[in-house]
């Protein structure tokens, strides 16, 4: 699956490195349900501004270029039409309560992601797809007074145009003359306007950022405490998730909670804070070796974790932990607290002279500003007094703003996690042997199956295998044209019927309870066209380029994302996994961005590979092998990252061939300035279909590793099978002769 969620507002830390920067944030966040106090109206403060006291968190220059949903008429006018805007109710609703007392706002703004800056979210957390109608992972919606638009990338461009109706404007986020949500607002709005946003969906860098851009037009930023205007609309919201917390196997995990927590103590000393807090979900479930069940296709649980030198505390709804869990924090000196008690246990410990690393990239602004407000508040009161800290020691409570350090330590895997992972791989490759087995005999005798029925029996198969949990991310199943959809997702009642004449394009994966894994492979039932195996076989030549790769110690991935594409270069074709159609347009808008001296970067995740974590979520950073050269991050051993390489024509087909890989160190003759080597070793063993490859523009080095490939896998993988998938996996793995 290809890469990470693409930002349309990215934000700037001065004391994290750009790579993480432009990694983390994205199209703004999400929380969890919550509603004002009864009788009582909800408050706002503008950024910048003091909060409401004893707050709860809540569970569960302009551009004028015209966007091309604007270029591109719709016919009648759009799908309602007529000619003119679709009539919108929940538009409607939502405007209706701008003018609310205690609002009083022109403008929202509605992200996509949860109050802990998840990819992937409950779906009593899916605002912004409620209001629009887009169900893609990545947009963010703005609604004015009398207008609204949508933000995604190029993975969803197609889907945004199928999804959305006349009412709104599409915005392809990355297009050269494509504004930015922030430039659009200063664009359309009056001067003066207040924007509305819920703080607990924005990062504070994101939040920030959007302050500063709109307040070019002198509009005001009010974030709004006590209510989400999506949720007031929402009238049948689903509940939110309730399922139980597992334990990690301590053979799966390789590292006590313990040890970890020692880890993490130990980095406080360096940065001179005393507690962290931390919200990104696989975070918190690394740390204290957990799974939890709250969010599709992400082993993670709702929860916050402060950790202070002596004690750590977990914000969560006890609902979830059961007494074998319980007995497992308290093994590790964890204690619970309720979910919606993280603000106030933050005041006070302000109140106790903490200094709190923060993760302002990550960590919602209704946090990061709870705890400034709180020690703001604080040192007035005491006229700056000093205070003791937990240690006895005179101290004064501020923050240490930071990049987590969990995430790296999270992305370099150890041993036993490698060894999950491998194992968890062998295991899908035989679940896939027996659904490729299934699906082309029933192509054979004619069967007509729909790209849902397809995704339907895939999961079947998976779920036979042991330690089978979920999948890892909706599976893509494209037949034809859909296959160009980068992030397609078949819908009952409207998705297509496999064609044998047409390209199909498989891209899913699962997660078990040893590993994660993310495959992707396009097939072709009948006979491809040479237009449709050139393109192949150049994407095939990337994989195995960027496969091959070897580079020194300390080089980060965005080095090598020019061995995945350049085959098709040569020909004048490329890829967009993200924004961007090409290199020319990124360095573009990073200029604009240089020359009028802002420090926000609007450009999204452009990608070959993403990182993938061990039995947790499918996309991790901050590791990413892109265009965006910005991600400094360099590839170390350990880390996992896909190998997925496409090519895509709208409206036509799409390709795209991905294996995971870990990367590894290698024994090179020489180390040149005594740094070592790295490379990478698969994880992923499934057969590529032969009959896709035009051989005569394959090397013999290339075709070399094609055979030397299918020779592993069918090592590897043959001892998992019987019968008929055995003698599928023996048909697919015969070596191609080299020319």
């Amino acid at each position: 699956m290809n890469s990470l969620r693409s930002p349309a507002m990215r934000t700037s830390n001065p004391s994290r490195p750009l790579c993480f920067r432009l990694f983390a944030l994205s199209l703004p966040l999400f929380p969890s349900s919550r509603s004002p106090p009864s009788g009582r109206l909800p408050r706002s403060t503008a950024v910048g501004g003091t909060p409401p006291p004893r707050l709860c968190v809540r569970s569960c220059g302009s551009v004028t270029a015209r966007p091309s949903s604007e270029v591109r008429k719709r016919r009648g006018g759009g799908r309602g039409g007529g000619g003119g805007p679709e009539p919108d109710e929940k538009l409607r609703a939502l405007r209706e309560l701008f003018s609310r007392p205690g609002i009083g706002i022109d403008a929202y703004v509605v992200p996509s992601q949860d109050a802990h800056q998840s990819e992937f979210i409950a779906e009593c957390y899916t605002r912004r797809a409620y209001i629009s109608g887009f169900t893609g992972s990545a947009g963010t919606a703005v609604v004015t007074k009398d207008k609204a638009a949508l933000w995604t990338d190029g993975r969803y461009f197609l889907q945004a145009e199928n999804q959305l109706n006349s009412s709104w404007i599409l915005m392809r986020a990355g297009n050269l003359g494509v504004p930015t949500t922030s430039e659009w607002l200063n664009d359309v709005l009056a001067p003066g306007c207040r924007i509305g946003i819920d703080p607990f969906l924005f990062s504070s860098d994101a939040a920030e950022e959007l302050k500063e851009a709109i307040a070019k037009k002198n509009h005001e930023l009010v974030l709004l405490y006590n209510i989400n205007l999506v949720d007031e609309v929402w009238k049948e919201r689903p509940k939110s998730p309730t399922k139980p917390v597992r334990i990690h196997d301590l053979k799966f995990a390789g590292l006590d909670v313990a040890s970890k927590l020692s880890f993490l103590r130990a980095e406080f000393v360096d940065a001179g804070a005393s507690a962290i807090i931390i919200s990104m979900l696989d975070e918190v479930a690394w740390l204290l070796n957990l799974r939890g069940n709250d969010v599709p296709h992400s082993p993670v649980v709702y929860a916050y974790l402060l950790v202070k030198t002596d004690t750590a505390e977990l914000f969560v709804d006890s609902s979830k932990i059961t007494p074998e869990v319980m007995d497992h924090l308290k093994n590790a000196g964890v204690e619970l607290r309720p979910y919606d008690k993280i603000l106030s246990e933050i005041e006070n410990l302000v109140k106790q002279g903490g200094n709190l690393w923060l993760d302002t990239s990550s960590m919602n602004a209704a946090i990061v500003n709870t705890y400034k407000s709180a020690c703001d508040n604080y040192l007035n009161k005491k006229s700056k007094a000093r205070v003791q800290d937990y240690n006895g020691r005179s101290a004064m409570p501020s923050g240490v703003y930071r990049a987590s350090p969990i995430s790296l330590a999270k992305a370099v895997k150890n041993d036993a996690e490698l060894q999950g992972m491998r194992n968890s791989h062998l295991r899908d490759a035989a679940a896939l042997a027996h659904f490729w087995v299934w699906l082309e005999e029933e192509i054979n005798r004619g069967a007509k199956l729909t790209e849902v029925e397809v995704a339907d029996k895939l999961l079947e198969f998976r779920s036979m295998q042991d330690g089978f949990i979920d999948t890892s991310f909706d599976t893509i199943s494209g037949s034809g044209a859909n296959g160009a959809i980068i992030h397609y997702k078949p819908e009952p009642g409207s998705c297509s019927v496999l064609d044998v004449e047409k390209l199909f394009l498989l891209d899913s994966g699962a997660q078990y309870v040893d590993g994660t894994t993310d495959i992707t492979r396009t097939v072709h039932f009948g006979e491809p066209t040479p237009r449709q195996k050139e393109c192949f076989t150049r994407v095939l030549q990337g994989h195995i380029a960027l496969d091959q790769a070897v580079f020194p110690e300390n080089t980060p991935g965005f080095v090598l994302d020019a061995f995945a594409r350049s085959s098709l270069w040569k020909i004048g074709l490329d890829y967009r996994h993200g924004t961007f159609h090409s290199l020319a347009a990124c360095l573009f808008e990073i200029l604009l961005r240089i020359l009028s001296s802002t420090a926000s970067w609007s450009f999204l995740a452009i990608g070959t590979g993403h990182g993938v974590g061990a039995a947790l979520n499918v996309h991790e950073g901050p590791q990413s092998i892109s265009f965006r050269y910005g991600n400094l991050t360099s590839l170390q051993k350990g880390m996992v990252v896909s190998n997925e390489p496409g090519y895509y024509e709208d409206h036509a087909f799409g390709i795209r061939i991905e294996n995971l890989l870990t990367v590894v160190e290698m024994n090179t003759p020489n180390r040149f300035g005594g740094v070592g080597y790295l490379g990478f070793e698969k994880l992923t063993f499934v057969p590529i279909q032969m009959k896709m490859v035009d051989s005569a523009l394959l090397s013999s080095a290339e075709i070399n590793w094609l055979n030397d490939y299918h020779a592993q896998v069918w090592e590897k993988v043959s001892p998992l099978l019987d019968g008929s998938a055995r003698q599928w996996l023996w048909d697919n793995t015969r070596p191609l002769p080299i020319q």
